[in-house]
C-alpha cells in the first residue's frame, strides 16, 4: 500500500496538486510521499542563438518539474536561487559561433531551450555533498531560474558577514574581484598616476575608479548620460568624468582630460574608445582588457589601435578573466571590506525583482540602462512559506 501524508497547511504555490483528488479549498491534500518534494521550476532560456543585439522575443520563460530531494549517493546540491548576476559577456555564449566559447570553461555555448548558468547567491534546500548542509547560504555558479542543481563546481559556502546578500553578487563577488585584480594585478598603478576607466558607471568600472582613488590616483571616467557623469564625480569621487555620447572626437577629448597622458587604462568598451586611449597612453602605459561591450553585438566598430604606439611607447595590453585569480579572493575580500567599513567605497546596485525581469535586465545592459551592478532578485529568503 502506498503511504500518504495528510496536511492541513497552505499549499506551496508551485506544488503540482492537479492530479490529487483529495485537494480542496480548505488546504487538505493527500500526497504520495514519493512526490512530496516535487515542485515546478521556472527558468529563462533563449529560443534560438542570438547574433546581434538581444531582444525580448529572443527569450522564453520555461517551466519544468523539479525535485527538491537528492538521490541517494549523489553529490548534488539543490539550491533555491535568491540573487543572480546579469552580465553582458553572456551574449557571447548565446551566439551561433564565438571564439570565446572555446576559450574557457566559463564561456561555453548556451544551447537554446536549456537552463542558463549564471553567478549568484542562493540557499541550500537539500544536499548530498558533505561540504554543504540544508539552509547554508552559497555563492557561485547558479542559474537564471528559481532553483539550481550544482555538483559543487564553482560553489562556496557563504558567510554574509553582516552585509546584504546582494553585495556578494557584485562588490564582494566576481564583479569586485574582476575590478580588483584587473587594476592591481594587471595595471599595478602607483600613487599619483593617471587612470582612465571606460563604462565607469557599470558593475566593474565604478569599482575600478573607487579602488584607484583609495591608492591616490587621478581618475577620469566616461559614461553615457549626464546623470551618470554627475554620479561619478559627486558620489564616487572620480576627479573628472565625461559623457562620451556628447563627444565627437574621442582622441581630442582624452587629450583634454589627460594633457600629460594616461598611465593606466581599464577598458570595458573596446572599439573607438580603446583606439583613442592607446593614442593618449604614456610610455610604459598599462591597459587591462576587461570587456568590449561596444563589440559584443557586432554593431559597434571593432578596435584598430595604432600598433606603432603600442610598440614605441612599450604599452602593455592584457586581457584577463577573474577566474584566473581566485587565489586572491581572501585578499580582495579583506581589502574591500576595510574600504567599505571606512567609507572609502560605496556600493552601486541596480536590482530588478522577479525571475521574469531577467530578459529586460539583460537587454538593458546593451542600451545603457543600468547604473552599477545589475542584479535580479529571484526570490526572498523566506524559504518555501
Amino acid at each position: 500500500m502506498q503511504r500518504l501524508l495528510i496536511f492541513f497547511l497552505p499549499v506551496h504555490k508551485n506544488l503540482k496538486v492537479q492530479n490529487f483528488p483529495n485537494f480542496n479549498l480548505y488546504g487538505f491534500v493527500s500526497i504520495p510521499h514519493s512526490l512530496l518534494m516535487e515542485v515546478t521550476n521556472k527558468f529563462i532560456a533563449i529560443k534560438a542563438t542570438i547574433d546581434g543585439e538581444p531582444q525580448e522575443g529572443d527569450f522564453e520563460l520555461k517551466i519544468q518539474p523539479f525535485s527538491l530531494s537528492v538521490k541517494p549517493g549523489s553529490n548534488d546540491v539543490i539550491i533555491k536561487n535568491l540573487y543572480v548576476s546579469i552580465d553582458p559577456y553572456q551574449i557571447n555564449r548565446m551566439k551561433t559561433v564565438s571564439s570565446s566559447q572555446k576559450a574557457s570553461k566559463f564561456s561555453t555555448r548556451i544551447a537554446p531551450g536549456e537552463v542558463i548558468d549564471a553567478y549568484g547567491v542562493g540557499k541550500v534546500v537539500a544536499s548530498g555533498n558533505p561540504k554543504f548542509e540544508k539552509d547554508d547560504y552559497v555563492v557561485g555558479l547558479l542559474s537564471w531560474g528559481e532553483y539550481s542543481i550544482s555538483h559543487g563546481f564553482m560553489l562556496s559556502k557563504l558567510d554574509p558577514m553582516g552585509f546584504p546578500l546582494s553585495y556578494h553578487v557584485g562588490l564582494l563577488g566576481l564583479s569586485g574581484l574582476t575590478a580588483y585584480t584587473g587594476l592591481f594585478e594587471i595595471c599595478k598603478p602607483k600613487k599619483g598616476e593617471k587612470v582612465f576607466v571606460s563604462a565607469a558607471s557599470g558593475s566593474v568600472g565604478n569599482l575600478v575608479g573607487q579602488y584607484a582613488k583609495t591608492l591616490g590616483c587621478y581618475v577620469v571616467g566616461c559614461a553615457g548620460s549626464p546623470d551618470k557623469v554627475k554620479l561619478l564625480k559627486e558620489k564616487l569621487g572620480f576627479d573628472q568624468a565625461f559623457n562620451y555620447k556628447e563627444e565627437t572626437d574621442l582622441n581630442a577629448t582624452l587629450e583634454r582630460y589627460f594633457p600629460d597622458g594616461i598611465d593606466v587604462y581599464f577598458d570595458n568598451v573596446g572599439g573607438e574608445m580603446l583606439e583613442a586611449a592607446i593614442s593618449n597612453m604614456n610610455l610604459y602605459g598599462r591597459v587591462a582588457l576587461c570587456g568590449v561591450i561596444s563589440e559584443y553585438t557586432d554593431v559597434g566598430k571593432r578596435a584598430t589601435p595604432n600598433m606603432m604606439d603600442v610598440i614605441y611607447k612599450r604599452i602593455m595590453i592584457r586581457g584577463y578573466l577573474a577566474g584566473d585569480y581566485m587565489h586572491l579572493f581572501p585578499e580582495f575580500i579583506s581589502t574591500t571590506i576595510d574600504h567599505l567599513s571606512t567609507g572609502k567605497m560605496l556600493v552601486l546596485e541596480d536590482i530588478s525583482i522577479g525571475l521574469e525581469s531577467v530578459p529586460s535586465a539583460f537587454i538593458g545592459l546593451f542600451r545603457g540602462y543600468n547604473v552599477g551592478k545589475k542584479i535580479v532578485q529571484v526570490s526572498d529568503d523566506l524559504g518555501d512559506k
